[in-house]
Formats: structure tokens, C-alpha cells, sequence
């Protein structure tokens, strides 16, 4: 539920008929619909706001939905397995997750220990990682030196899986050897660590000029990233859109969108 914009939550889930709102020109079924008879798996749903909770608990309690903009109440039988990083019971207690719903969903709970308590599984985990950043750059990264991966399994990810994977992604981007060592991922534990990488340069006495300093920058992203601009993106910590419009605005030619419209970017 994270993973989708606020506004677009509930038209994903339910659905709407023709006319809703802007931009609904024809009529979607939304995932409960397109799970009828299935399972919906629900990730962070303690991220879900609180209207939609209450909406939620009618798909819970009746088995029934209705679209967006819609009158007609559609019979749905979905099983739905959700999963949050959040103590629900204290958001319960907080006011920010419904109780009833807590309780409705709460009846197989399987609690999954954190990275930090299954050091063990590290190796396998990045090891899984590696392979899948291997298809997606186009990579051969073959393994991570000893030191590369004590330094992973010490290190307390409080942001769990993802965090790591995150980390392993860029370390598959930038590496160059074949073998993930400690260049590659020690930038980024420091800045997991601290929040922030310290950048140290001066501005020259007669001043810089800030588009052509954006424009290098950029230009180096491109080169490290061969000519790949949602590789070079990632290099940079930019959003896809965001920087292509920077990459088109400073008018450098030659990139490829290959690895873009792999991705789904037009």
C-alpha cells in the first residue's frame, strides 16, 4: 500500500466507473475484483489511511466492494494476507489503525525476525540480489569479497531487506571487477549510518557556474552508467523523470532508453 500514491490507493483497490473523476474515462476493475476468487496480498498495510480502513473492514466483514463513482455493490471473495514493519498494536493504541480491522485480520499472524537476528541468511540474501541486479544492468558480478560481506552482516539494517537490497542494487551498478568489495559498498553503509555523504570542495573566489557544474555532473552519471539514463539516475540518486528532464534540459545526446523502457518508462 506504500508503494502507490495516497490519492491512487483507493482507486486501485476498488476501482471506478466511467466519469469518477478526472481522467476516468472508461471503466478499471480494481485488484479486488481482478483477485476474486484468489489471494490479495496487502503490503504495509499499516500504511493504509484511515478512510480507506473503514473501507476495508466492508471488504472484510460483508465481502463486498463498490467502485468509485459506482452504485452497484459487487459480491467479492478474496482472501487477503497483509503484511506491515509497523507495530500495529501500538498504532491501534495511537489512534492511527482501527482496531477492528486489526483484530479481523489478526488471525494467523507470522512474525518474520528482523535482517540483524538471521545474520546467517546474508550470504543467501545477496547472493539472490546479485543475480537479480545481474539481469536487470546487464551485470556479471560473479561473488563479494570476505571483508565486503562481514561488513553487510555487521552492520543492523534498520530498514530491514529493503535497505540491504537497496545497497546491494547499487553496489552491482558501480562495480566494475566482477567481485563486490569494500569501495562498493562502504559509501553507502557511511551514509546509512551518518544520513548524509559529506561532499568537501570550495567555491572558487571568482564563483562557478551551477548549470554547468549540474550539466558535468550529469554527464559523468552518463558515462559511468554507459549511455543508460535510468542507470545513471540511480547513480545519482534522482527520480527517472526528474532527471531525464535535467538530462534533455542540459542537451546531452547518445544516451540509450533501452534499460528505461525495460523498466516501463516511456
Amino acid at each position: 500500500c506504500a508503494a502507490i500514491p495516497e490519492n491512487l490507493v483507493e482507486s486501485e483497490l476498488f476501482g471506478y466507473e466511467p466519469g469518477a473523476f478526472t481522467g476516468a474515462n472508461a471503466r478499471k476493475e480494481g485488484l479486488f475484483e481482478l483477485t476474486n476468487g484468489g489471494t490479495l496480498f496487502l503490503d504495509e498495510i499499516g500504511d493504509l489511511p484511515l478512510p480507506l480502513q473503514s473501507k476495508l473492514l466492508r471488504v472484510l466483514q460483508d465481502k463486498e466492494i463498490r467502485r468509485i463513482g459506482g452504485k452497484e455493490t459487487i459480491k467479492i471473495d478474496v482472501r487477503i494476507i497483509a503484511a506491515t514493519n509497523k507495530d500495529l498494536e501500538k498504532e491501534v493504541a495511537d489512534g492511527k489503525f482501527r482496531e477492528d480491522i486489526y483484530y479481523r485480520l489478526k488471525v494467523v499472524t507470522i512474525l518474520l525476525p528482523s535482517l540483524r537476528e538471521r545474520v546467517e541468511d546474508m550470504p543467501e540474501l545477496v547472493d539472490f540480489f546479485i543475480k537479480k541486479y545481474n539481469r536487470e544492468f546487464g551485470k556479471r558480478i560473479k561473488s563479494v569479497e570476505p571483508a565486503a560481506m562481514k561488513a553487510l552482516s555487521g552492520y543492523n539494517w534498520p530498514g530491514n531487506i529493503r535497505q540491504m537490497e537497496s545497497v546491494i542494487e547499487r553496489a552491482v551498478l558501480l562495480n566494475d571487477t566482477g567481485i563486490i568489495n569494500m569501495k562498493d559498498i562502504h559509501g553507502e553503509l557511511e551514509i546509512l549510518q551518518h544520513g548524509s555523504r559529506t561532499f568537501n570542495f570550495d567555491i572558487p573566489p571568482e564563483g562557478m557556474d551551477l548549470e554547468k557544474m549540474e550539466k558535468e555532473l550529469i554527464h559523468k552519471a552518463m558515462e559511468r552508467a554507459g549511455g543508460v539514463a535510468t542507470k545513471a539516475a540511480k547513480l545519482l540518486g534522482m527520480n527517472y523523470k526528474a532527471f531525464l528532464y535535467r538530462l534533455e534540459k542540459s542537451n546531452i545526446s547518445g544516451h540509450s532508453d533501452t534499460q528505461s523502457k525495460k523498466n516501463g518508462h516511456d
